[in-house]
């Protein structure tokens, strides 16, 4: 079939009533179309057919042939261009396929588009099990407290938790204590610094006294330089301490907080399983006893799971926190004892065997054009 260019498609779209054409024009469309398909007529009375020479988008219909008729135009499947589709679709017109052509229409696959979720109901589904969650562990801590409900208890892991935080807390002491003397030793060493300087400022004014005051203030120096020295041992000793206590083994605790988290929402659901399970079994029970059954197995992996990350991390810890109290104790034993001895030399090469380095007076003073 010769088919124009879908430039003239956009053309008035003739239509026949009984053979006869007639012009058309777009506000007598419907009642032509209403004419040449009577009311009543079924499928099998109507058909649309395209004739070779015809225009593209021209429909015509009317009845088919008896048998004894002569034979009917060629039919084929209508295929209307897009302009008179969209005139069609104006107009409010409806177009019967035969059951053959509408045979030969190829199906394409139908696409069934995800059901959307509703962010709504996701947080709200998200609030109900935190709520129902709260609830459950908030009583299960009430009735250990009030000693009616039971609890897990790993006797070795809770001893040796124990003995942490009660470390912890002595070690915080210890810090606490190695602050104010350092505190302390810096005041010290501020006044005999200014004490030194005293004693050489009144050397060279007074001559009868020039060696006494002289004497003084070469004492005062060193015992000044000596203290600067043990204090950046003290400092340094109360560094790595304050490391130790505030981040390794606060680590830990958090860890072990954890633990204790899981512990209780373990519980919590045993518990409620418990308590399913002692009750009557039917149709209504049966899905509740295994939905609790399953979330007691979620909650028991991740018991385990918190069990077995806090008895690691408090082996590593012990491992660090040995080596280092042993070095920091030396540093501090052989610090002291080089300065109340009066060994100079011993106290500058304790400093070095541990690489501390002293910080000169007024370093940490911001210069001038930080200030601005």
């Amino acid at each position: 079939m010769a088919q124009e260019s879908p430039k003239n498609s956009a053309a008035e779209i003739p239509v026949t009533i009984n053979g006869q054409l007639e012009d058309s024009h777009e506000h007598s469309f419907n009642r032509d179309l209403k004419y040449s398909l009577p009311v009543g007529l079924g499928l099998s009375e109507t058909k649309i057919t395209s004739h070779d020479g015809a225009k593209e988008g021209d429909v015509e219909a009317g009845q088919f042939p008896s048998k004894g008729s002569p034979a009917s135009p060629k039919s084929s499947v209508i295929s209307p261009s897009s302009a008179a589709a969209s005139r069609l679709a104006g107009q409010g017109c409806d177009l019967i396929i035969p059951t053959g052509a509408r045979a030969q229409q190829k199906s394409g696959p139908v696409v069934l588009a995800d059901e959307v979720k509703n962010p709504a109901m996701e947080k709200l589904e998200l609030v109900r099990k935190w709520s129902l969650n709260t609830y459950k562990c908030t009583r299960q801590i009430i009735s250990e407290k009030l000693g009616r409900g039971s609890r897990t208890v790993d006797l070795e892991l809770e001893a040796q938790i124990d003995i942490l935080r009660d470390n912890k807390k002595k070690y915080e002491n210890i810090l606490r204590l190695a602050q104010t003397l350092s505190t302390q030793l810096f005041q010290m060493v501020h006044t005999q610094r200014q004490l030194g300087d005293a004693f050489a400022d009144l050397s060279l004014k007074s001559l009868e006294l020039h060696e006494e005051f002289g004497y003084n203030a070469d004492t005062q120096k060193l015992l000044a330089k000596n203290g600067e020295t043990l204090l950046g041992a003290i400092n340094f000793f109360i560094a790595s301490v304050n490391t130790l206590v505030n981040k390794t083994i606060e680590d830990t605790l958090l860890t072990v907080k954890q633990y204790e988290s899981a512990r209780i929402e373990y519980d919590a659901y045993r518990t409620d399983l418990e308590e399913l399970n002692l009750g009557p079994r039917d149709a209504n029970t049966l899905p509740k006893i295994e939905q609790s059954q399953q979330l007691f197995q979620v909650h028991k992996e991740k018991y385990d799971k918190m069990r077995n990350d806090v008895s690691i991390k408090l082996k590593f810890l012990e491992e660090n926190k040995v080596k280092v109290l042993h070095n920091q104790l030396v540093l501090f034993h052989n610090a002291i004892a080089a300065y109340f001895a009066g060994n100079q030399k011993q106290l500058e090469q304790t400093l070095k065997q541990f690489h501390i380095k002293l910080k000169t007076p007024g370093a940490d003073a911001p210069s001038w054009l930080e200030e601005q």
